[in-house]
């Protein structure tokens, strides 16, 4: 019963529902009780020849009216108490949503997508069932069983009763150790469940990898073995379902054995009339009910607890990083930084040291560095994904530990090298942050982002839907798509994270002269769309492994294991002639080879 304690906030929530679907129960199982001492009456009357035919219709006229009047309002109470627990399912779900997106990305480090998937599915299913039949059935085999108990012993014979209820004791005590054993293999089974799904989930994610490298048969066998250990937990726990019902069915008979034995004794030495001994036995065929309910009520007790164990596990694990409460400036403000080192957890080699740097607003920040460098830890942590702790990070003149973080975030666009598209059109996939957007609009971004003419080749053009995750693109109409949808936010901020890594070089080129404004008609057109003439440049933070893209910017960082080793503009540290000037001349070199081939 602990499983629905710790779902009373919810039953406080639906009280009315509640209350009012029980205390209909109430009234039906009054009603039930009529027809069994009725029906008594009945047999008594016909037996000794008292009753008339008028009589005899009467009552069984009654009891059809009875039985009617059952039958709807067992409909209300079904709508009231179900309706209530199908949505503790939105709920849930719609609150497990939320914490998922209060988490940063190590959470989902800690968590595969298919254990969540699971969790959001099976175990939010298995609650539901709980809060509704688990609720029917402990209401309803608690009033119908405890007012069926009080009428056979009050009103018939109480020898008779206890005589009846014998069995019962031998039954709880195997059905509570059932319950037990049920709980540990349902969770077993939830948990077995949760890898299934994880293993489903990467190998769809991966079926291109998998066919180029002709592992289907491999990635068979171990998704078979995966199904076998589900199925093996599946019938653990079936083994012990199949247990309650022959516990439940030898109680009854021995219960029936019992009282038609003891009964038919007490008839024939005059304590009980024939009528009597049948009224027992209907009232007692009302108590299978209690009887299967109890078993019943245990397995989906267990079920539920087991489910909501899984559940608050998740609930229980709070965002390490809290937004504050202070609001920013409607302004666009420098962005200061100075990190002076930053660990990831369970490392003890600073991932970034001593980085110190001013970023005006409406400028162009460039980030290089060998792989490893820290760039993405950097970003990382001005998009406070990471808490830093040694140091501070300040926008104008608010820290943003104390930043509200919803604004923070949106302040940014971000485009990653692997951006996801949604399977949506490829208009929808433009306007996801702005699903209010003009379609000029939206070609407008895609202009600016030189993907429109390829997108106007496709034969439904803007309506185009780009499959999962876009997989009917190539990456650098992609990576496009994803620059246009960050341009049609206009957001303060702009980041690049190696996003122009699959286009080719001219098209690089003439993003980047979009983005600087360079390209006066096409950037004034974008803007005459968007209606924001009036609004400041944005500040944009490049990084980049091909350095031709950081040419424009206004300072440009070079990061070597997690400290700035270079900073300057191109210029400066083309003169530098360090790592930066090595590595573009190279670079250069590599593209001269590849056209003259």
């Amino acid at each position: 019963m602990q499983v629905f304690w710790q779902l009373r906030w919810y039953f406080h929530q639906q009280w009315r529902r509640y209350c009012g679907a029980i205390a209909i129960l109430v009234i039906v199982a009054l009603f039930e009780l009529l027809p069994p001492r009725v029906i008594g009456w009945v047999v008594d009357g016909v037996v000794s020849g008292d009753m008339t035919s008028s009589e005899l219709l009467g009552w069984l006229g009654g009891l059809a009216a009875l039985w009617a009047c059952v039958y709807f309002l067992r409909i209300i109470w079904r709508c009231w108490l179900f309706g209530a627990a199908y949505e503790l399912g939105t709920v849930l779900r719609n609150r497990l949503y939320k914490h998922f997106s209060s988490h940063p990305p190590v959470f989902f480090e800690r968590h595969k997508t298919g254990d969540l998937m699971a969790r959001s599915t099976n175990d939010v299913n298995a609650v539901v069932m709980t809060a509704g039949e688990g609720v029917l059935t402990a209401a309803d085999s608690l009033i119908t069983g405890l007012t069926v108990l009080f009428i056979m012993t009050a009103t018939i014979s109480w020898e008779l009763t206890v005589l009846a209820l014998l069995p019962m004791p031998i039954m709880a005590i195997v059905v509570f150790f059932l319950g037990r054993q049920l709980h540990t293999r349902f969770s077993a089974s939830q948990a077995a469940f949760s890898d299934l799904t994880d293993s489903a989930q990467e190998s769809l994610n991966g079926v291109r990898m998998i066919r180029a490298f002709g592992l289907e048969q491999r990635q068979q066998r171990d998704f078979s073995a995966v199904v076998d250990q589900v199925g093996e937990k599946n019938m653990a726990v079936a083994q012990v379902d199949a247990k309650f019902d022959p516990v439940i069915q030898i109680a009854i008979g021995m219960s029936f054995f019992l009282s038609i034995a003891g009964g038919g004794y007490m008839v024939s030495q005059g304590q009980l009339t024939l009528g009597d001994l049948t009224a027992f036995t209907l009232y007692q065929g009302l108590m299978i009910w209690p009887m299967l309910a109890l078993a019943w009520l245990f397995n989906i007790l267990e079920r539920g607890s087991a489910a909501w164990k899984r559940l608050q596990q998740l609930f229980d694990q709070q965002p390490e990083i809290v937004s504050g409460a202070q609001p920013l400036s409607l302004q666009q403000q420098p962005l200061s930084v100075a990190i002076e080192q930053f660990c990831w957890q369970g490392q003890n080699q600073p991932a970034l040291a001593n980085v110190h740097f001013e970023l005006a607003a409406g400028k162009m920040l460039g980030l290089a560095g060998p792989i490893g460098s820290g760039k993405s830890t950097l970003l990382a942590l001005l998009l406070r994904q990471q808490e830093l702790q040694d140091g501070q990070i300040r926008y104008g003149d608010v820290p943003l530990r104390e930043a509200n973080l919803e604004h923070w975030r949106s302040r940014f666009a971000v485009v990653s090298q692997t951006p996801f598209l949604f399977s949506r059109s490829i208009a929808d996939n433009i306007a996801l942050g702005d699903p209010s957007a003009s379609m000029s609009a939206i070609r407008a971004a895609a202009q600016a982002a030189c993907i429109d003419s390829d997108i106007m080749q496709f034969p439904q053009g803007y309506d185009t839907l780009v499959g999962e995750k876009g997989i009917t693109l190539s990456g650098g109409q992609k990576q496009r798509i994803a620059i246009a949808r960050a341009l049609l936010l206009e957001a303060e901020i702009l980041v690049l994270d190696d996003a122009l890594s699959a286009v080719d070089g001219k098209t690089e080129y003439q993003i980047l002269q979009n983005l600087r404004g360079q390209d006066q008609r096409g950037q004034n057109a974008f803007r005459q769309n968007k209606e924001s003439n009036s609004k400041p440049d944005r500040t944009v933070i490049v990084i980049a492994h091909r350095l031709t893209a950081l040419e424009a910017a206004d300072d440009i960082l070079v990061l070597h294991q997690g400290q700035i080793s270079e900073q300057g503009t191109h210029a400066s540290l083309l003169q530098d002639n360090n790592w930066y000037a090595e590595m573009y001349r190279y670079q250069k070199l590599e593209q001269a080879i590849e056209g003259a081939e």
